[in-house]
């Protein structure tokens, strides 16, 4: 079915800290996801995994040994792992009960800590490699394991960046060490892990404060007040609870948001920055106090991290070629599965005037477009991610079908400072609509996109504001497509994870019971008998981030209102790994989307040609820095307000 339809989630391999030619990494095996080891001497590349619904969740330690998540349909599971030159699986530590992966880390003494989450609490387990766990500290909600030293003595957790425990630093007997707070004055925090080299703990953080990203960093025996610092002690905490080891390096300070990982000598630090849909990379060292630019292509890097002596591996692409792998130095990389390039059409950025400063979108246009076309709006998931300059297979497959693809940062994104993500003037998810309702009119006035002829897409929160938009503006659009969306956002609350719970307050400002009225004025089910376009709803039957009770109900709605509806349901849950339900809902959305926004008398598409990837590359999950002293896995990249552990965004 699924022909030269591949599937994985681009992303870096991970290396082995003491042998950086072994690698581990994610490719496609006859239409799932599956983890792979790349030998970089010999060229060989074997399977480690093979699972009926495919794997993302990999790491190597120091040891080369490979681990993955082996998780059932609905993502509890345990870490195992296996040599890297093959053999009997083993588990990473024995006792804990199944649990969704919160984290990773092994020490270079084999020291194994592991996040491990269900509904209610995570809990933090440590023992030897493949022998008993002992648990060290279980909390309430959500948390994730962020790190460990070397030597195995500390570990990192990390809980909501804008919390008073938005860190919290502890012994491996459980005795905390210290609690780092990102609350207050002093702006929320991020842990980015612990220097890989054995001499000293220096846990990397990054700090928003004063509209910008600030790295920091930690260690016991620092002075609160040092040269370059910024907040010292916790409010609340004293003695051995102090977060008096706080360094701010004030001097090094980003206007959009960043994300670092060490260099193997633990004194300088890659910083990637996301900016205005784009990449930026710099070297920084701490010690000397500089801030070097490390020259990339425009575009996007979906990944980047420093690796042995001066050799920095990258991942990058922008939307007109698919994602390509590369290092500094040279060094001979797994080789990524070919797509046709450059992608067909014409790609540009388009700036249009808002309330809180422009919006930009990134506009892909058909070869040959002569005058207004129809055009898609694909709206990106999140709230806290954004649309990059990255090659995504949903807008190849709808340029080269004739279409128009307008992609909108809409207020609320990231990559555009803190002042933009936090502009919710309008309300929660209506002052997205008002910017897709503004770019729409921009590029009718140009004559770019017909007025008859515009289309939306978006999937999880994207999805959501396609529901919203079709009910709030029914005047602008013309047809819609939303997969696995939310559709009663005072429903999906009380049905989803507690980590979406805790990003629903912070949006909203409280609960359903504190604050109804504005659950309900931002829900699309408020709205569902205004829908005036056909739509088509794609729902996951065991999806915990958009439960499917809440879509049944909107889908309830429309029919009560005869609206003009299709669906569709996916045996998934919200996250998925195989390339048959990718595929299934870009030909059923195509398809839909050509019907609808051409229909009978227009001109004709051309024929759709099968798309290479899954069309999420760039909108990838990486994971933490492996093989540099310490190997963390995280189930978001630990980007300062974008995806990252705290930060469990719908899509």
């Amino acid at each position: 079915m699924t022909g030269r339809y591949q599937v994985y989630r681009a992303a870096l391999p991970e290396v082995c800290a003491a042998d950086p030619a072994r690698m581990a990494f994610t490719a496609d095996a006859e239409g799932r996801c599956e983890v792979f080891t790349w030998d970089a001497r010999t060229g060989r590349t074997r399977q480690v995994t093979d699972r009926p619904q495919g794997t993302f969740h990999h790491a190597i330690d120091r040891d080369g040994q490979v681990w993955w998540f082996d998780e059932d349909e609905h993502g509890a599971g345990h870490w195992r792992f296996q040599p890297f030159e093959g053999g009997a699986d083993r588990p990473g530590l024995t006792g804990p009960a199944p649990g969704e992966p919160r984290g990773l880390a092994v020490g270079d003494n084999a020291t194994v800590a592991m996040g491990l989450g269900d509904a209610r609490t995570t809990a933090v387990h440590i023992g030897p490699r493949g022998g008993p766990a002992r648990e060290v500290t279980r909390v309430d909600g959500h948390v994730t394991l962020s790190g460990i030293t070397p030597d195995g003595r500390l570990l990192a957790v990390s809980g909501a960046a804008g919390s008073a425990r938005a860190v919290t630093v502890l012994a491996d007997d459980g005795t905390t060490r210290a609690v780092l707070p990102g609350d207050g004055e002093h702006g929320r925090l991020w842990s980015l892990g612990f220097a890989p080299t054995g001499d000293r703990a220096e846990l990397l953080l990054v700090r928003e404060a004063d509209d910008r990203y600030l790295l920091a960093s930690w260690h016991p025996d620092a002075e609160p007040d040092g040269p370059g610092s910024g907040p010292g002690t916790a409010p609340g905490t004293s003695g051995a609870a102090a977060a008096s080891g706080i360094t701010t390096h004030t001097w090094c300070a980003f206007d959009t948001e960043i994300t670092a990982r060490w260099h193997p000598d633990g004194r300088s630090v890659l910083v990637r920055q996301d900016r205005h849909g784009r990449s930026t990379l710099h070297r920084v060292d701490l010690g000397a106090r500089t801030v070097e630019p490390v020259p990339v292509p425009r575009g996007t890097l979906l990944d980047a991290a420093p690796r042995a002596g001066t050799d920095v591996h990258y991942l990058w692409t922008d939307t007109a070629n698919p994602p390509r792998m590369g290092s500094t130095a040279g060094t001979p990389l797994p080789p990524t599965h070919g797509i046709p390039a450059p992608v067909p059409g014409e790609h540009r950025d388009l700036w249009t005037p808002g309330p809180d400063g422009p919006v930009h979108s990134l506009l892909s246009l058909p070869e040959g477009r002569r005058g207004a076309v129809p055009a898609v709006f694909l709206v990106h998931g999140g709230p806290a991610d954004h649309d990059r300059d990255a090659y995504d297979g949903v807008v190849h497959s709808l340029v080269a079908s004739g279409f128009a693809v307008v992609r909108v940062n809409y207020r609320g994104s990231t990559g555009y400072g803190p002042r933009w993500r936090r502009a919710f003037g309008q309300g929660v998810g209506l002052t997205q609509v008002d910017d897709l309702a503004a770019v729409r009119a921009d590029l009718v006035v140009r004559g770019v996109v017909r007025a008859d002829a515009a289309g939306l897409w978006g999937t999880s929160w994207g999805g959501y504001l396609v529901l919203l938009a079709l009910g709030v503006r029914p005047d602008l659009w013309q047809a819609g497509v939303a997969v696995k969306p939310v559709a009663d956002c005072a429903a999906a609350y009380r049905t989803s994870t507690p980590a979406l719970r805790a990003l629903d307050e912070r949006l909203f400002g409280g609960t359903p019971d504190e604050v109804p009225e504005r659950y309900e004025r931002s829900s699309p089910l408020r709205y569902a008998a205004g829908v005036r376009a056909p739509l088509l709803v794609a729902a996951a039957t065991r999806d915990a981030k958009c439960p499917p009770g809440q879509v049944r109900d909107y889908l309830a709605a429309l029919r009560h209102a005869r609206v003009p509806h299709e669906s569709m349901w996916l045996e998934t849950g919200h996250d998925g790994y195989q390339a048959d339900d990718h595929v299934a809902v870009l030909r059923r959305a195509v398809v839909f989307l050509d019907r609808e926004l051409r229909g009978p008398g227009r001109p004709a598409a051309p024929k759709t040609p099968r798309s290479d990837r899954s069309g999420d590359s760039g909108r990838v999950r990486t994971t933490a820095p492996a093989g540099t002293g310490t190997t963390r896995h995280d189930e978001r990249s630990s980007h300062a307000e974008g995806h990252h552990p705290e930060r469990p965004a719908r899509g």
